[in-house]
This record gives structure tokens, sequence and C-alpha cells, in this order.
């Protein structure tokens, strides 16, 4: 996929698969993970990750950043003023200055609230951050999020964690055929099909965590991933047939010599 980067804010990646760091048993299988899955972007939540005492552990000495790009999160916030201080904090310690803005309006269903999520970007947008929003899959909101300077949009597919797969394929492609930044679908996804069923529908990306951190073997659901999203990508360019009520032959009809001709011509 070398040829077909994708591209955001004028940076390009390698791959369309973005995944986190939440949930694996170990910090050793998430490293084997991301190298399996071959991104090049992996998201990193602020709040959860060591970044005062260097002289303990932390996640991010399993991140190889030579290869890997690290995109903090704001992921455990639940109103924009506390989304913004989590970016403000990423970028003061030497994250980045980009973010996979979170805010939270709901414990249970982890829904994000739209109007706090748009506030935020203008706020983080006017101080020079590349916001990547998570946002639910609503086409207004995602058009509002953009013009509100949005390097990408990021609908969800199902809500965090779930596995259910993209469960509303239609308000996923009028985000794709409205958008003039890259969609990528974040949440929800639980095995390779529905990767390849998002890029299917013309997304630029996908973003995981749960699918693979938590599968009974996270390296090789990682690989599979992978796949997935590369196959989607390929369909989608490819062009897939029209849907059809009734069969159509694979060997059409026109041209075939019939037994009666085939008699005719062999006497």
């Amino acid at each position: 996929m070398l040829s077909d980067p994708l591209v955001i804010a004028g940076r390009a990646f390698r791959s369309r698969l973005i995944v986190g760091t939440g949930k694996y048993p170990t910090h050793a299988v998430m490293a084997a993970a991301h190298r399996a899955s071959g991104a090049d972007m992996v998201t990193v939540a602020v709040r959860r990750v060591n970044l005062t005492d260097r002289s303990k552990e932390s996640l991010l000495d399993f991140i190889d950043q030579e290869q890997i790009f690290i995109l903090p999160n704001t992921a455990g916030c639940y109103t924009a003023d506390e989304a913004i201080r989590t970016a403000r904090l990423g970028r003061e310690v030497g994250l980045s200055n980009w973010v996979k803005l979170e805010v939270i309006g709901d414990e249970r269903t982890l829904f994000p609230d739209n109007v706090a999520l748009l506030e935020a970007t203008r706020v983080l947008v006017r101080e020079g951050f590349v916001v990547l929003p998570y946002t639910s899959d609503d086409p207004v909101i995602c058009r509002q999020l953009e013009e509100a300077g949005a390097a990408a949009v990021m609908p969800l597919g199902a809500p965090i964690g779930s596995g259910l797969g993209i469960q509303n394929p239609n308000n996923i492609r009028i985000i794709r055929e409205a958008a003039g930044v890259p969609v990528i679908v974040d949440a929800g996804v639980g095995t390779a099909s529905d990767a390849t069923v998002a890029m299917e529908l013309g997304v630029d990306g996908v973003l995981m965590n749960t699918a693979i951190a938590l599968a009974q073997d996270p390296v090789a659901m990682a690989t599979a991933m992978k796949l997935g999203v590369e196959a989607g990508r390929l369909a989608f360019h490819a062009g897939r047939i029209p849907r059809r009520s009734h069969a159509s032959a694979s060997s059409p009809a026109e041209g075939l010599i019939t037994a009666g001709t085939a008699a005719v011509r062999g006497a």
C-alpha cells in the first residue's frame, strides 16, 4: 500500500490502519501487535501515561518512535475544558501538537458530546493543534467539525469496544461523499471483516484498539486487521459489481454454439 498513503494535514502515512495502546495483556504483546499491524500511527491516552517520572517504565518505552507516530488522545475527558487542558499537556511534555480529540457525553455508552467536541475543536485549532475529533456518525456534525478546522473526522462505527461492526453504513457513506478531509472510522470494529466493510465504504482509514488488544491472539488479529484494511481499500478502488435481485450468468449466452448449430457445422 506504499503507493496509496493516508495523508492527514500534509503528513503521509504508509498504513491506513491506526491502532491504540490500551487493554493489552502486557506492553511486550502490545509492541508485537503494533509490528504485526503495520501501523505507523498509534494513539496514546495522555491521562494514562507517566509523563513526568521517566525513571519508571512507561508504555512509551515499548513504542518504536522512529517508525511509529504517536497520536495523543484525550480519552477519559467529559468536558471541553478538560479535553483542551489534556491536549495542551500532551503538547507541553513533547508528545505532539496533534490530538485525537475525545469529549465523552455519556459514561455508559461512551458516545461523544458533540456540542463540547465542536467547542474544543475550535479552541485547539486556533492554538495550532492538528485536531482529529472522535464523533458520532452524523453527517451534520462531521461537516461542522471540518468547517471548524478539523484535519480529519472520525465517526464511530459502533460504540467504543462493542465489536458490533459498522451499524450505519449509509451515514458513513454520506459523510465520506461530503467530506473534504480524511474520514477515519473510529470505534466498533470487532474483526477483520468489519475493517474491510468500513474501507469498502470509501473511508480513508480505520482506528481500533479493543478488537486487537482483547483478541485471544492479539498479534494474529493485528495481522488480520492489516489485511482486512488493505483488502477493503483495494476492493473500493476496484469497484464492486451492481447488486441484483436475480442471477446473472457467469458465462454470457451471446456467442455460444448451441447443440443444433454444432450438428449443422459438423455436417
